[in-house]
């Protein structure tokens, strides 16, 4: 329902003001964007979401209430999984190969 790319999207909708420029901040086109959202305001109780469209005053989106208040909750998820996997997370760590290894040249 929400993950890290649609936390961003959201994220970026809120400071940009803008759906179009939150997708290409992330490298993603319009469309994609907008389907995102769209499939975001759907999913959930309310929209997340409000957008207008351009013209002379330019248009522009917003979060409402519940797309902060889903984000809010989102980004406390993760901040709870981090703490609660810290040790998980670190032994995943110690068995990467060091940086210059992954770079894949030889």
């Amino acid at each position: 329902m929400l993950g890290p790319g649609k936390a961003e999207l959201l994220e970026l909708i809120a400071r940009t003001g803008s759906i179009s420029q939150a997708g290409r901040r992330m490298g993603m086109s319009y469309k994609r964007a907008w389907m995102l959202v769209e499939t975001l305001n759907s999913i959930f109780v309310e929209p997340l979401v409000e957008s207008s469209r351009g013209g002379a005053s330019g248009g522009g989106a917003t979060l409402t209430p519940a797309g902060h208040a889903v984000l809010k909750h989102y980004r406390e998820l993760e901040a709870h999984t981090a703490r609660a996997g810290a040790a998980e997370i670190e032994a995943i760590r110690a068995l990467l190969k060091p940086p210059s290894d992954m770079s894949g040249e030889k």
